[in-house]
């Protein structure tokens, strides 16, 4: 089942369940892909679906962090909610340690050394990493440990 369908058919559950919640992430998603559609004047696949969605993430916790410098604790719950009933539709991300695995094989291929290579390494490792979920902040902060 294609990640289009399978946000059909839960959309049509959340509105039988009358999941108020639901229902906008999903319809949010939806207008998401579909703008980017239209804009690329071509249907999507799952892989260039779950990009969006991950974007979709990182405006939610960037939300988040500034509800709580706000002290806008209800605000930042509803936006955490958000972020775990997109996360449902994304493949499983990857863990620390593989992550750190995929970088320190990049680094042996491309024979980095210093920091000045690590455009290199980040090109390479994000090309590896394509179709996963996995945060880019995170994989340049591991590339710089590891060059240092």
């Amino acid at each position: 089942m294609s990640l289009h369908d399978r946000l059909s058919d839960d959309l049509k559950q959340a509105m039988k369940a009358r999941d108020q919640l639901r229902m906008d992430v999903i319809r949010m998603i939806k207008a998401a892909v579909l703008n980017k559609e239209i804009e690329l004047k071509k249907d999507l696949d799952d892989a260039e679906m779950s990009r969006i969605m991950t974007q979709l993430i990182k405006q939610r916790k960037e939300s988040v962090e500034q509800y709580q410098k706000a002290k806008r604790d209800d605000l930042a719950g509803k936006e955490l909610k958000e972020i775990t009933i997109i996360e449902g539709y994304l493949p499983k991300a990857l863990s620390q340690d593989e992550i750190a695995q995929i970088v320190e094989a990049v680094i042996r291929e491309t024979g980095a050394a210093t920091l000045k290579d690590m455009g290199n390494v980040m090109k390479a490792a994000m090309a590896r990493l394509a179709g996963q979920t996995v945060d880019g902040k995170q994989v340049s902060d591991l590339v710089r440990s590891k060059l240092t």
